[in-house]
Parts: C-alpha cells; sequence; structure tokens
C-alpha cells in the first residue's frame, strides 16, 4: 500500500456566493465517508483560511525559532489535505477525482514519501 498526499491550494477554489459553498458539503463529506468506509482514509481536513493564525518553527540556524505567520509570503497557501493509504496509483487517481468532484475545486496528488 501507498500513502498519497490529495491536497489544493486555497486560491483554486475560487470566488463562489456562500449559497454555493453550501452546495459542496454534502458531495464533499460523502466522499469522505465513502474512503472511510474503504478503508482507505487516514486523514481529512481543512486548514485554517486566516493566515494570521499560521506560525512557523525554523532550525536552520541551529536555533529553534518560532515566529507569528507563514514562513514566507506568498500568493498561493495550502487549503485543505486528504492522506488516502491504497494499492496502487489508478485507485489513487480515482478518490483524488471524487475528492475534486466533491469539493468543486481542482486537486493536487503526490505520494507521500
Amino acid at each position: 500500500m501507498t500513502q498519497y498526499a490529495i491536497y489544493f491550494h486555497q486560491q483554486w477554489v475560487g470566488d463562489h456566493p456562500a449559497e454555493w459553498f453550501q452546495t459542496r458539503v454534502a458531495p464533499s463529506t460523502a466522499v469522505v465517508r465513502d474512503m472511510e468506509e474503504a478503508g482507505v482514509l487516514v486523514f481529512a481536513g481543512g486548514l485554517e483560511e486566516d493566515m494570521a493564525d499560521a506560525f512557523s518553527a525554523d532550525a536552520t540556524s541551529g536555533t529553534i525559532s518560532i515566529t507569528d505567520g507563514p514562513y514566507t509570503e506568498t500568493a498561493e497557501y495550502l487549503g485543505g489535505i486528504t492522506i488516502i493509504d491504497v494499492p496502487d496509483r489508478e485507485t489513487a487517481e480515482m478518490w483524488a477525482g471524487r475528492v475534486a468532484e466533491g469539493c468543486g475545486w481542482p486537486q493536487e496528488v503526490r505520494v507521500v514519501r
């Protein structure tokens, strides 16, 4: 079995009215429920959008430094992540497609090593 990270950057979501986001709740939670029932879900969750709540840890200088805010200022930031444990890429592609369909925005997929 191989673990895959299925994730999206918040900016990929796009601008939609609140009513549109409400239409995504049932299909996206249904996919997570299906992953649980299939025994492939390791973790799924959305990340806090307010970057003021983010903090960074850096030990590259030899001393641990904790600072408020993201590590780098960037136009894109991670919006959510799902980790699955599946037998092959084909199965990962199927679940990634289901997640993208349920959420209503693109997903990127990478093997977790």
